[in-house]
Order: structure tokens, then sequence, then C-alpha cells
């Protein structure tokens, strides 16, 4: 029910629509584009890699009104594998302005030894960042699509369907961390599962949330950390997953971590996660901006 709500909420700001999730290469890779009363009728389709780089176009991207697009025919590179954004800007506009809610084109290659080059899957996908609300605040969370799709596919899956709402952040570290998501409260428990892990470049840095994990690389699950201070949090990088950061609130994991704890790091009182809503992105409400507007043009011209 959680899952239909929250798809209900983003099908409300979008005007990009996939015509489904998940497509085989040999595909047409379709989506819908349906300007809803209040939206401008003309658009551009604009896509971008993960850092905000501009794809090359064919042309035809130019959509008035409403539309069924291919986007292998729009777009040359887009069928090398690698995390793409697709936005609707609108007429005589330039990134980063955009309407509706962008998409996440998720291009997958085989990864098995001696597979065919390309892809062999692709997923679209609303960009959706959450909100984790605690008694001391609220704190935004972007993710890294890019370099650790599963483990954000995970996190989300667990926040739309309440997993998280009611449970703590039980290990607190000033100074180091905050890890939550347990479902026992002593460090123990998980979703009773195991995710593979993602290790990327990026770095722990302070606001970073990373997955909790046993001496097994693939131990993963539900629980994650918030990174509090680089000095110590540097250890980490490249042996535990970073799937996000902590974009807005970051003082809320500080002031956390300032509770008092037993020996054990535990706080003596507990430190409930009250909720964690996964939201779309849309104009005026995009965590994602400081991602991507380095290598976005700016508004004078592509």
């Amino acid at each position: 029910m959680q899952a239909a709500a929250a798809a209900t909420v983003l099908t409300l700001f979008s005007i990009l629509f996939p015509t489904k999730a998940w497509f085989a290469p040999d595909q047409p890779w379709t989506v819908q584009v349906r300007p809803a009363q209040g939206q401008p009728a003309n658009v551009t389709l604009v896509l971008t890699d993960f850092s905000g780089r501009v794809i090359e176009s064919r042309g035809g991207n130019e959509i008035s009104g409403e539309k069924t697009v291919d986007l292998k025919e729009l777009f040359i590179p887009i069928t090398t594998p690698g995390t793409y954004v697709l936005w609707a800007v609108p007429k005589d506009a330039h990134l980063p302005a955009f309407v509706g809610t962008p998409l996440v084109v998720e291009v997958r290659a085989d990864t098995r030894r001696d597979a065919p080059p390309g892809p062999m899957v692709m997923k679209l996908e609303p960009l959706s960042y959450a909100v984790i609300s605690t008694d001391k605040g609220d704190m935004t969370a972007a993710f890294y699509y890019d370099d650790a799709p599963h483990t954000v596919a995970n996190f989300l899956g667990l926040s739309n369907a309440g997993f998280y709402d009611g449970l703590t952040f039980h290990r607190v570290i000033d100074g180091f961390v905050i890890q939550g998501g347990d479902p026992r409260g002593d460090g123990t428990g998980g979703a009773g599962y195991q995710i593979p892990q993602e290790f990327n470049e990026r770095p722990h840095v302070e606001g970073v949330l990373s997955m909790a994990r046993s001496t097994d690389p693939d131990s993963a699950g539900s629980q994650f950390f918030i990174c509090l201070n680089y000095e110590r949090t540097k250890q980490l990088d490249r042996r535990y997953t970073a799937f996000g950061k902590v974009i807005d609130g970051f003082p809320v994991a500080q002031a956390i971590a300032k509770v008092p704890t037993t020996q054990a790091d535990r706080p003596t009182e507990p430190q409930v996660i009250r909720k964690v809503r996964v939201l779309p992105v849309e104009p005026g409400k995009n965590p994602y901006q400081g991602f991507f507007e380095a290598n976005m043009p700016k508004a004078t011209g592509q």
C-alpha cells in the first residue's frame, strides 16, 4: 500500500512516463511525454550522464504535446552501459531548468566473464531522494545511482515499504558514525537477506550514507551508517558501499552523535527514525543539483 502511494505521488509531478520499467537491448526504449495541466506543452528532452554532462542528441528531441519516443533513436551513446538522467526542459530554457520528475536511465552490462559487450538490460525509474525524519529534525539524502544501483534500490525499496519507520540509530560514535536500520536494535538484525557489495570510489566524507556489514563483503542488508568526520571514516573507502549523501540536515546527524551513550556505543535514550519518505525530484526540490551543476551548461546557452 505504501509503495503504491509513493508511485501515485511520483505520478502527480511527472511529465515523463516510462512505458515499462525494464527493457531488453533489442526492444524500443520508450518513454511517453504527457504534459499535465499547467506544464509546458513544448519541451526538449535532454540526456545527461550522472555527473551532469549533456549527451549528444540525434535531433528530434523537441517534443510538442503528447508523444511516445524511443530513447535509442534520440541519443547516440545511450546504448553504452552507464547511468544517465533524462530531463524535460521547457522550450527556450536550459538545464538546470526542468519540469516534472527526471528519469534515471540505468543501462546495465553483463559483467560475467566472457559475456558479450554492450547492454544486457535497461531500467527506467523516477529520480528520487529520501527524507529521514528523527526527533532532532530531518535529513535529506540523495543517492549514488551510478556507483551503487543495487544498494540504492534496496534502500529505496525498504523505505517505501516502511521498514525503517520506528527503528533506531542503535550505534552512535561521536566524530565517527551513527548507525541504524536494525529491527533488533542491537546490531545483529537485518531484513532477512543480504545484498552484494558495491565498493566504489566515492569517499566516505561527512554526510555519506554507507552500508554496515560483517566481515563478509556481501553481508549488507538493511543497516546503514552516516559518516561524521572524514579524518576517521576515510579508512572505510573502497571497503564499504557508499550509496548516498545527506545533502541537507547534516547537523541533525551531528546532534544525534552528541547524545549520551553506554560503553557499547548504545544511546541511553533511543534515537528513533520516525519515518523515511521517498520523494520525487521536481522543480524547486532537487537535492541532486549540487551533483550535476558543475558540468551542466550555463543558462546563457548549451
